[in-house]
This record gives structure tokens, sequence and C-alpha cells, in this order.
């Protein structure tokens, strides 16, 4: 069996962290069976070096390895490149094309970024996962593979599995075996070493002496944040070798060349602040509604007040904050003002008013009629709100629960339980 140094040979990986050791561990353990391997880290951290390393130590190693970038294919040609199709199967489809697992039948399949799939592209990768059939495009006939699957992601999938961007029992076939590999960040002295391999590697190339880091420099070097990870790390020591004339770096010169150093020291792992979707915005509009039910409810108050006492001067004292509230605008305020002096100059004309309304309806009913209407405003909750667009949207979509969960921006599973909980 190999040892985790001699596959750091033989697929020239740098560094003794010993949470990079434990993913080489896993993958020499897992290579030889045929479950499938999702491997997870932050983008330019070397993903790729694993699902080589698993194919080349399994069975499989005399068959193809084909790798492919599911975020770089177009959304409506990425079933013809997994799957084939058939000729007349679409617009421009002049021959029947095999898809890469029909080519890699017996060999192994490298998914990278498998979160940027598209949801019907997922239903098609769960069939072959389970049990190794698919379909090409405009085709009917089934056809069996046998391709061992390694995927990997940069996205965090429990987030992406509650917003419905993800199918969750796709992430759990995929998921047999996870191996996780540490940020650049987070992995101390090998940043340095990876430093003078590419440093070695350009000057090879570029036939040219190594260029050194002083001891001020490295410090800067292992400190700094290094957002883009190992891609990062070799695009700044290719930049340095090329450009520099002095083959001894020191700490200003390259700080010159490390993007917003000031804000990435000392080095932190930042929290990631997700942008926002469909169910902040439903929360916005929720408050807006309620904002205006309040202030419909405050006017129906003041309104009820003014009915009850006839004295627009007296509610005006007891409500001036309200009133406030009601009445933001000077224009609006003034408007008020009116009204006060005008009931000053003579209060019978507005107590004739008053008692016309009363008169024309029954008094004592209506003032209770119109209590209750206020209650029943009040009583509106957030269930009701929810309940209600829960019903529309199954309704825009005959009931269909996939588009209706999409369309309210949460999972299949989370509108079932709502649907259970409402009895809908």
């Amino acid at each position: 069996m190999e040892t985790i140094q001699s596959v750091k040979q033989r697929f020239e990986i740098i560094g003794n962290d010993a949470k990079l050791n434990r993913a080489i561990e896993k993958a020499i353990q897992v290579a030889p069976t045929d479950i499938s391997v999702l491997v997870t880290g932050e983008s330019g951290v070397g993903k790729e070096n694993i699902p080589r390393i698993i194919h080349a130590l399994s069975h499989r190693k005399h068959n193809k390895y084909i790798a492919v970038n599911c975020g770089a294919i177009p959304e409506g040609t990425i079933d013809s490149e997994l799957f084939g199709h058939e000729k007349g199967a679409f617009t421009g489809a002049t021959a029947t094309r095999s898809g890469y697992f029909e080519v890699a039948d017996g060999g192994t399949i490298f998914l990278d970024e498998v979160g940027e799939l598209p949801l019907p592209t997922q239903v098609r990768l769960l069939r072959v996962l389970e049990n190794g059939e698919f379909m090409k495009v405009g085709s009917s006939q089934i056809q069996k593979t046998n391709v061992r699957i390694v995927a990997a992601t940069n996205v965090n999938m429990a987030t992406a599995i509650e917003k419905g961007r993800f199918r969750e029992d796709l992430y759990y076939r995929l998921s047999t075996v996870e191996i996780g590999l540490p940020a650049l960040r987070e992995r101390g002295e090998d940043i340095h070493l990876l430093f003078r391999k590419f440093a070695s590697d350009f000057a090879q190339k570029y036939k040219m002496r190594t260029i050194r880091l002083d001891h001020e420099a490295v410090g800067l070097l292992l400190k700094y944040h290094w957002g883009g990870n190992i891609r990062q790390l070799r695009n700044i020591t290719e930049q340095l070798s090329v450009l520099e004339q002095k083959r001894e770096i020191g700490y200003q010169k390259l700080k010159e060349y490390l993007p917003h150093v000031g804000s990435h020291l000392p080095a932190i792992i930042p929290s990631r602040k997700e942008t926002s979707d469909f169910s902040s915005e439903r929360e916005i509009l929720y408050k807006v509604l309620f904002d205006m039910q309040k202030d419909l409810n405050d006017l129906k108050k003041l309104t009820l007040e003014l009915m009850n006492s006839g004295n627009t001067t007296k509610v005006k004292a007891e409500q001036a904050q309200l009133i406030k509230q009601i009445y933001a605008s000077e224009e609006q305020t003034t408007a008020l003002a009116t009204l006060d002096d005008e009931y000053e100059q003579d209060p019978q004309a507005h107590d004739v008013e008053l008692i016309d309304f009363e008169d024309s309806h029954d008094s004592t009913s209506d003032k209770y009629h119109f209590a209750e209407d206020i209650e029943e405003e009040e009583s509106l909750s957030l269930h009701d709100k929810e309940l209600e667009l829960i019903r529309k949207s199954l309704e825009k979509y005959d009931g269909k629960r996939k588009e209706a969960a999409q369309e309210l921006g949460i999972s299949e599973r989370t509108l079932y339980r709502k649907i259970k909980q409402f009895n809908l």
C-alpha cells in the first residue's frame, strides 16, 4: 500500500500540514473501493489532486480518467456533454454524440464544482449513482455505465440544500466519503515551502536565478490571508520571478505584490455573508405590510375617538404622537391645524355633522362594528400571510410542489412540511 510520503512525491504535493496529510491518507484508503467521494475546500486549494490520487491507486487506473468542470459548461448543453445526445435531439445536433459517462465506462469521472449543476441534471446524475443507468438527450433507450464518480465543490452544501439549489439525496450519495482540504492560510510553514518550490520551478522555466525572501518578507508571507490559496501564491511567485531584477525580496517589495495587504493582517477566516435571496425579500415585504396595517389601525383609532368625543382639540392633545406619525408632512400637519381652527370658530357645525352621521346609522352598533373591524385587522398574523402565499403558489402551479417551492424560495421538503402543518 502506498504511503503518504510516496504519494506526495508521485503527485508533487508540497507540505507537512496535519490536515493535508489526513486528506491524502483518506484518499489512499478509499482508492481501492468504488464508493463515491466528495472533495471540499476553498477555490485554489488543490482539490483536483485528490481524484487523481484515487484513480491512480484504484483498479480502474488503466481505464479513462475524465475531469469535467461543471461550472464552465452552459446549462443548456451540460446534459449533452455528460450523457450524450441523439441526432436531431436539438438544433445543431447533426450527429449522435457519446457523453462522458459513456466514454469513461470502466474508469473515473471527476466532477469539479458539482454544486453548480442545474437541478434537472442533478436528477440524471442521481440515477447514475443509484443504478448506473442514463439516457442520451433525445433518446428513450436506457444505457448502462460502470463509472466511479469523484466530485468536488467550494460551495457550502448545507446552505445550497436549504435554499433548494442542490438535492439533499444527491449530496448523501456523492459524499459517502468526504475529504476536506485546508485553506493555505491554515497550513503554517507549508506556505514558505510552496513559495520556494514555485520559485525554483520558475527559475528553471525562465532560465534565471531563483528568488529568495528575507526574514521580514517570510513573516509577511505567513501572515497574509491568501484568499486565492495556492493558485494565488503561485501567481505572486511567478510575477516576482519575472519582474524583479534583485533576487532577494524584502518586506516592502513583497507588500507591493500583495493586494489589500493591510486589511488581511493578521490572517483570519472571514465569515461569509450570504447574498439576499427570496426569503429575505419576503420578510421585507411582510414588514412593509405590517407597518401599513399598523398605520391604518392608528388612523381608525383616531377617527373613532373623534367620532366619540367630537372634540378635535382634546383628541389632538391626547394623541399628539399618533397624529405626528400619521401626518408626517408639513402640509398634512397644517391641514389638521386648519380643522382645529374651524372647530373653534363654529363648534356647532361639527357637532351637527357628527349627529347627522349618527342619526343616519345605528349609533351604538356602528361604533361596536367599527371597533370589531379594528380588532379583526389587528388579528392578522405572519401565519395567515404565509398560508396565503403558499396557497396562491400551489394554485399557480396546479399543485406541483417543486415549482411552488422554487417560487417561494424554500426547499421542497420545507414546503411539504408546511402543507401538512396547514392541512392544505
